[in-house]
């Protein structure tokens, strides 16, 4: 990798390569083989998308010169960020942490598949995170968790703004910050539209990246 970047760039890391157990828990690595949980509740178009999101963290984990034991957490969180998106919302709601069982149906499954991902030994508080927060984002998110944020937005399988997403691709991970805040904003921007209210953990997810790139 180049030593120097532009504003927006290869990010410096956000405690995932300090707090990262040395060797990934066995579901972890499994997960990393396209091999999910036996709790997952995935239908065949979940887990193609899934596999897509796997694949384009694993290259940016490649790009971004990580090897080992990051590459497969970045792979693994591809795989195990929507292993219950296709269960019941309510079934899992009353499985999610007593802060977020208010949070809307369809964003329960993140926090739901965390906790049982720690509840069978998982104890990577960045992976967690990354799993629990993919579609709100959260300032405490760290490297992982940014892009597992961005590329469950970016997967090339999905329909919408397909030029726009592609040109957002061909720019990670380079261009790493810059990137994420223009999909933030983007969400945030549609949910205004929509009239729907904007979390708090969304909000001070935008703060903290419009505050980096200052």
């Amino acid at each position: 990798m180049p030593s120097i970047h532009p504003p927006g760039g290869p990010p410096a890391f956000r405690g995932a390569l300090d707090r990262a157990p040395a060797a990934p828990h066995p579901l972890v690595e499994a997960a990393a083989r396209g091999e999910l949980p036996e709790w997952a509740v995935v239908g065949p178009e979940r887990r193609a998308h899934m596999g897509r999101v796997a694949d384009l963290l694993d290259a940016w984990a490649v790009g971004l010169g990580l090897r080992g034991a990051e590459r497969v957490r970045w792979r693994a969180a591809g795989y195990l960020h929507d292993a219950l998106r296709d269960e019941r919302a309510e079934a899992l709601r009353g499985h999610v942490p007593p802060g977020l069982r208010a949070l809307p149906g369809a964003l329960l499954h993140g926090p739901a598949a965390a906790e049982r991902l720690r509840a069978a030994g998982v104890d990577d508080d960045g992976l967690l995170s990354a799993v629990a927060y993919h579609t709100i984002g959260d300032a405490r998110l760290d490297t992982l968790g940014r892009a597992l944020y961005a590329a469950d937005f970016l997967e090339p399988g999905r329909s919408f703004l397909e030029e726009w997403r592609a040109g957002l691709r061909a720019r990670m991970p380079g261009d790493f910050s810059a990137v994420l805040l223009e999909i933030a904003r983007a969400r945030i921007e549609n949910l205004l539209a929509r009239g729907t209210s904007v979390l708090p953990e969304t909000t001070a997810f935008w703060n903290d990246l419009v505050a980096e790139l200052r």
